[in-house]
């Protein structure tokens, strides 16, 4: 009588073997998996601190190079240089924001006409020049077409102008009006940064076009002083890609302090480039 009891016990056990079996089997494809997992997160945040080490660096030869002599400096009207580093290929171009439109200096009609070349229609143009305008001046009272703290109010806005200088191109996204895809079109055509107005000198045929002049691609740093964006982007063979802009202010007159960062952005990677002459 007691035989089919302990062959019940046998199978009952011999059951509890195969389930831990498989529950073993689990764990460790689990523990596999995971690792592999680790192991891929580790190499993708190595690939990406390579790349924006590349960048980096890149970015501080771009500078090297426009502190030069003339017959060897790099000039910021475009071009694209290409550096390799290490595994990682960057190209850099120069741009030099003497030759954008200040958000803080430029006069309406000319901010107007750079949003009409940008693609805006004149009546839109016109109320969103006036209202950057409005941004940064002192007084309560908005211009024409434009807008200060009512305006923002009557619109949802839970802030107003602050009568100051813009601090960053960032910054005129607040602006009523302004969208995120017109700022995108907008972005590359103006600044914070420059110490002049543009003028015929400007190498930007977008700017050249709302100043009513054709473009020329005239040396940045003819004058000793050069406030320009070096935007760079790194790119590696697995496929990864890192880009920034640093805007530097350079000035060869001082050699203890030859050039000074002034803004750095990370950007989002564009469409590959081919190198310049």
């Amino acid at each position: 009588m007691t035989r089919p009891r302990h062959g019940a016990q046998r199978g009952f056990a011999l059951l509890i073997v195969l389930w831990t079996l498989v529950l073993l089997a689990l764990l460790g494809t689990q523990l596999v998996a995971s690792g592999r997992g680790d192991t891929q997160l580790a190499r993708n945040l190595l690939d990406a601190a390579a790349l924006e080490s590349a960048t980096d660096g890149a970015v501080q030869q771009a500078i090297f190079a426009m502190l030069q002599p003339p017959e060897r400096r790099w000039t910021a009207d475009g071009t694209i240089h290409i550096i390799r580093l290490g595994s990682a290929v960057v190209a850099i171009r120069l741009e030099d924001e003497a030759g954008k439109v200040n958000l803080n200096t430029a006069p309406e009609t000319l901010l107007r006409a750079l949003l009409i070349q940008i693609g805006e229609n004149p009546a839109l143009a016109a109320s969103l020049a006036a209202s950057i305008v409005d941004w940064h001046s002192a007084g309560k009272q908005p211009r024409p077409l434009g807008a200060k703290t009512p305006q923002y109010a009557a619109a949802g806005r839970h802030y107003g102008p602050p009568g100051t200088d813009f601090l960053s191109v960032d910054e005129l996204g607040l602006v009523l009006g302004m969208t995120p895809a017109l700022l995108a079109r907008l972005r590359p055509h103006v600044t914070v940064h420059s110490d002049t107005d543009p003028d015929a000198s400007t190498s930007d045929p977008v700017v050249a076009a709302a100043l009513g002049v054709n473009p020329r691609a005239l040396p940045a740093s003819a004058g000793g002083l050069t406030v320009a964006s070096v935007i760079a982007e790194a790119k590696n063979a697995g496929g990864g890609r890192f880009a920034e802009r640093v805007v530097a202010r350079i000035s060869a007159r001082t050699p203890r302090h030859p050039y000074q960062i002034l803004a750095r952005e990370r950007l989002a990677p564009g469409p590959p480039a081919a190198a310049g002459p």
